[in-house]
């Protein structure tokens, strides 16, 4: 089985160790120990990814840890659509925030044309 210490993981992962240590306070991760030195396995790795992937999707490390419990307990019927539900919240939050994307991203590109053509009519304004 793969081990990896901290600092590879942070190297892997483009964070710091103080990252890491911290998601292991919260009870994200729980990495062996052997003496001082924590020793993370291929699970805490895949956590460590998935941690790093609901942040950037906007999920709290509340929701995270949340959705880990929930994996990790036996899956009943109350606990799966549950976490369908809460799948489904976070679905239509980042729906709504790819709309609001398109919108600003439409308008700066108008507010581009119209800056674009003033600015060529200044400066063929002051040619002549």
């Amino acid at each position: 089985m793969d081990t990896f210490k901290i600092s590879e993981l942070a190297k892997e992962f483009d964070i710091t160790t103080r990252s890491i240590r911290f998601y292991e306070d919260s009870g994200l991760l729980n990495p062996r120990r052997k003496g001082n030195t924590r020793i993370y396995n291929g699970r805490d790795r895949i956590r460590l990814k998935l941690i790093l992937r609901g942040k950037r999707l906007g999920f709290s490390l509340a929701d995270i840890k949340e959705l880990f419990e929930l994996y990790d307990t036996d899956q009943s019927t109350e606990q799966l659509q549950y976490m369908i539900q809460l799948i489904e919240q976070k679905q239509a939050t980042l729906q709504q925030q790819a709309h609001d994307i398109n919108a600003v991203m439409m308008e700066l590109s108008a507010a581009k044309l119209r800056c674009e053509t003033t600015l060529k009519s200044i400066k063929g304004d002051s040619v002549n």
